[in-house]
C-alpha cells in the first residue's frame, strides 16, 4: 500500500485504484472518453501531459503499465518527427493487426514500413492519381447518390447520412485502390459479402484492443467468440482479394494495384502476392472510414451553422458561373471536375475545420523504445506507452485560442480570403498526422471529401431527424454511435444566384458572416 500510494503521488493523471490503475474511470467516461481526455488534459495548464498507469504492480507499473497522454505540439513533435525511430507502433499494436494488415503500410516500422512508403510516396504524388480519384468519385455520384438522394427526397424518408458516405467512399476507394467497384451503394442499399466481411473483421480486430493480449490469443487458439468471426471473415476477404489481383494482372489498369504490380521491392523482385494484399487492404482501410467519418460530421456542423452552408453553396455557385455559364441548368448536370473542385477553397477550409474539432482518428499510440525525455519535462520509459489526443488539440485555448471551440472555417483563410492557409505550426493540426508518417493521401482525401460535399450540396439540403442523438462512438475511427438520419430536401439554387457585379470573387469566403447570419 506504501508503494501504491507513493506511485499515485508521482503520477498526475486521473484517479488510480490498485490492481487496476485507472481503467475504472476510463470504464466510467466511455461515453464521453475522448472529451474526458481534454477535460484531463485541459487541467494540466498548458503542458497538456499527464501520466496514468493500467497496471500499477510492482516492476510493471513504470514500463509496460505506464500511458503518457499528451497533445502539447511540442512533444507531438518530438514524438512523430525529431524521435520518430523511438516511438513505432510496436509490438501489441502490430500483434492485433497481423491478421488483417500483415505488414502492410499501417502495420509496420521500419524498412518494411520505409520501402513501401517510398513506392506510395511516387504514385501519390503524380495528378494523374487524383483524377483517376475524381473520375471514380463522380461516376458513383451521378449514377448512384444523386438518384438515391432523389428517391428519399420524394419519398419524403429519412436517410442514414453516414451509412450513405460509408459505402460511397467505400466503393470509390475499391475502385481507385484495385479497379473494382463492390457497388455497395446502389438502389435498395443491399448487403455486400465483402464489405459485410471487410467490416466485421474491422471490428473483431478492434475488439482485441479490450482485453489483455493473452486473453484474444486464447480466443484465437480455441476458434471461439470474436476470433471466430474474425477468421471467417478473414476467409471471405482473402477469396476477394485473390479474385481481384489474379484480374489485374490479366489486365492491368491505373489502380494502385496495378501500379504496385509493376513495382520492385528492395532485392529487385517483384511483390508477392501476399504483399499486394496487404497493400490493397491497408489502403481501402485508410481510404474509407476516414473520409465517410470527416464527412458525416461536416454534414453535420452544417446543419448546425447555416450560415457556414450558404457561404459554401455560393462559393460552388461562384465557380460553376464561370465554368458553366449562368444556366443553373448544366450546373447540376454533371458533379465537379478536377479543375473546378481545386477552386473551392471554403469548402476546404470548412472541411479542415471540422478535422480540427472532429478528427478521423481521434487518438492514437505509441510504443517507447529507448528512455526517454519530452519537450515538456516529461519522462516516459522504456517499454511504456504514449498517446497523443489529436482530438484535444483542437480544443485547447494554449494551443488555438479563446474560439477553439467554435466552428469556424475563416481561421484557415488568407486575410483576403482568396487561399487557403494550412497551420504554421504543423504540429498543432495533426489530423493527417505528421513527420515521416504524414498521410499520403491528404491530397486524395480533401479531393474526394469535396467531390462529395459539393456534389450533395448542389443538389440538396438535409436536416437532422427531429429526436436523432449525434454521439460519438467508442472506436478506434470518431463514428457517430447512431449514424446521422437525415430528411433530404432539393435544394433551390435560384437564391443563390447574384448579378454578375454582386458576385463573389472566385476563392473567397463569398459573403460576409453577418451577411450569412442574416440569410
Amino acid at each position: 500500500m506504501v508503494w501504491f500510494w507513493a506511485l499515485t503521488r508521482r503520477l498526475s493523471g486521473p484517479r488510480m485504484w490498485p490492481l487496476v490503475g485507472s481503467l475504472p474511470s476510463v470504464v466510467l467516461n466511455r461515453a464521453r472518453v475522448h472529451d474526458w481526455i481534454v477535460d484531463n488534459l485541459r487541467s494540466k495548464g498548458e503542458a497538456a501531459t499527464y501520466q496514468t498507469c493500467i497496471l500499477p504492480l510492482p516492476f510493471l507499473a513504470r514500463r509496460q503499465g505506464l500511458v503518457t497522454v499528451t497533445c502539447n505540439p511540442r512533444n507531438l513533435e518530438h514524438i512523430l518527427r525529431a524521435r520518430f525511430d523511438n516511438y513505432p507502433k510496436g509490438p501489441m499494436w502490430q500483434a492485433a493487426f497481423h491478421d488483417l494488415l500483415g505488414q502492410g503500410i499501417f502495420n509496420s516500422d521500419g524498412e518494411t514500413w520505409l520501402l513501401q512508403r517510398k513506392t506510395a510516396a511516387l504514385e501519390f504524388t503524380t495528378r494523374t492519381l487524383r483524377q483517376a480519384m475524381a473520375r471514380w468519385a463522380n461516376r458513383i455520384i451521378k449514377y448512384r447518390l444523386w438518384s438515391i438522394l432523389a428517391d428519399h427526397c420524394e419519398a419524403a424518408a429519412s436517410v442514414d447520412l453516414q451509412d450513405l458516405l460509408l459505402r460511397l467512399t467505400f466503393d470509390n476507394i475499391c475502385g481507385l485502390t484495385f479497379g473494382k467497384d463492390p457497388e455497395t451503394l446502389s438502389p435498395g442499399l443491399q448487403e455486400n459479402p465483402f464489405a459485410n466481411a471487410f467490416d466485421s473483421a474491422t471490428e473483431a480486430t478492434l475488439q482485441r484492443f479490450l482485453f489483455p493480449s493473452f486473453l484474444w490469443r486464447v480466443k484465437k487458439a480455441l476458434g471461439v467468440g470474436s476470433e471466430r468471426s474474425l477468421r471467417e471473415s478473414l476467409a471471405i476477404v482473402d477469396q476477394y482479394m485473390t479474385e481481384a489481383i489474379a484480374a489485374r494482372k490479366a489486365n492491368p489498369s491505373d489502380d494502385l494495384l496495378s501500379r504496385f504490380m509493376k513495382k520492385r521491392d528492395g532485392s529487385g523482385r517483384a511483390f508477392p502476392e501476399d504483399v499486394l494484399q496487404w497493400v490493397a487492404l491497408n489502403f481501402v482501410l485508410a481510404g474509407r472510414d476516414t473520409s465517410s467519418v470527416a464527412l458525416s460530421w461536416f454534414f453535420w456542423m452544417l446543419m448546425l451553422r447555416r450560415d457556414v452552408e450558404r457561404k459554401v453553396v455560393l462559393e460552388i455557385v461562384s465557380v460553376l458561373r464561370e465554368t458553366r455559364g449562368d444556366d443553373c441548368g448544366r450546373w447540376t448536370e454533371e458533379p465537379l471536375d478536377f479543375d473546378e473542385l481545386d477552386r473551392l477553397v471554403y469548402l476546404k477550409a470548412a472541411l479542415a475545420e471540422t478535422l480540427r474539432l472532429y478528427p478521423s482518428v481521434p487518438q492514437d499510440s505509441k510504443y517507447v523504445v529507448e528512455d526517454d525525455v519530452l519537450p515538456d519535462g516529461t519522462v516516459v520509459p522504456a517499454g511504456s506507452a504514449v498517446t497523443y489526443s489529436i482530438y484535444s488539440v483542437g480544443r485547447m485555448e494554449s494551443i488555438w485560442g479563446k474560439d477553439c471551440s467554435e466552428f469556424r472555417p475563416e481561421r484557415w483563410l488568407s486575410a483576403d480570403g482568396t487561399r487557403f492557409e494550412p497551420a504554421k505550426d504543423a504540429y498543432r493540426f495533426v489530423a493527417f498526422n505528421g513527420g515521416p508518417r504524414t498521410c499520403l493521401g491528404k491530397d486524395l482525401a480533401y479531393l474526394q471529401m469535396k467531390s462529395i460535399a459539393s456534389a450533395v450540396l448542389l443538389r440538396h439540403s438535409v436536416e437532422l431527424v427531429p429526436g436523432h442523438k449525434v454521439e460519438q462512438k467508442m472506436s478506434l475511427t470518431l463514428f457517430m454511435k447512431n449514424g446521422l438520419r437525415v430528411h433530404v430536401k432539393p435544394r433551390d439554387l435560384a437564391g443563390y444566384v447574384v448579378a454578375p457585379e454582386e458576385a463573389p470573387q472566385l476563392g473567397a469566403f463569398v459573403i460576409s458572416t453577418t451577411t450569412a447570419a442574416a440569410a
